[in-house]
């Protein structure tokens, strides 16, 4: 079993979070095939870059980042903010109002090894916390995919070869209170 600390980013963290993200960034990328696209995986780093700013300039009010550590090392990272252009625009505006829970990263080296459910999981006790009663989430990764589907159901919005033919986009609305609690 890992030992993973998971805490709110401080300002000294972020250049090991920057770091991370283009880890796995890099490495989501390649495992979905589509790791010769250079330019979008900069756009991809550049704009998570941008959430933990955000973050630390809003002391969590604009985004709201968790990380996930072991001995140290950042293994996992998850935040809210609102909710994405791509996602008011492809549902017709009815998300507004909701917030959007993504970059929910882990380590290539701790996939598949519990972290990532443990970050939800201390997501939903902040969002509980803070009265927020539902969430949206989306993916365009296929592999991120089978997880939300296999953890939320089928999505609510189906974007059919969004990123080109056989790449969907898939976004879902969540009621907090049909999440485990802690």
């Amino acid at each position: 079993m890992l030992n993973v600390e998971i805490r709110r980013p401080k300002r000294e963290d972020i250049k090991q979070i920057n770091e991370f993200f283009e880890t796995v960034i890099t490495d989501t990328f390649n495992k979905e095939g589509i790791g010769e696209k250079a330019d979008d995986i900069q756009d991809e780093i550049e704009i998570k870059k941008k959430y933990i700013v955000s973050d630390m300039e809003s002391n969590g009010e604009e985004r709201f980042f968790l990380i996930a550590l072991n001995d140290g090392k950042i293994i996992g990272s998850i935040e809210y903010g609102p909710v994405s252009n791509l996602i008011r625009r492809c549902t017709n505006n009815v998300y507004i109002g909701l917030i959007e829970v993504g970059t929910v990263f882990v380590h290539p080296d701790f996939q598949r090894k519990g972290v990532g459910n443990l970050l939800l999981e201390a997501m939903y006790s902040v969002i509980r916390k803070k009265g927020i009663g539902e969430f949206c989430l989306d993916s365009g990764y296929t592999r991120a995919q089978m997880i939300w589907k296999k953890k939320f159901g089928e999505p609510d919005y189906l974007l059919k070869d969004y990123w080109g033919e056989g790449n969907d986009h898939m976004i879902w609305r969540i009621n907090v209170s049909d999440c485990p609690s802690d």
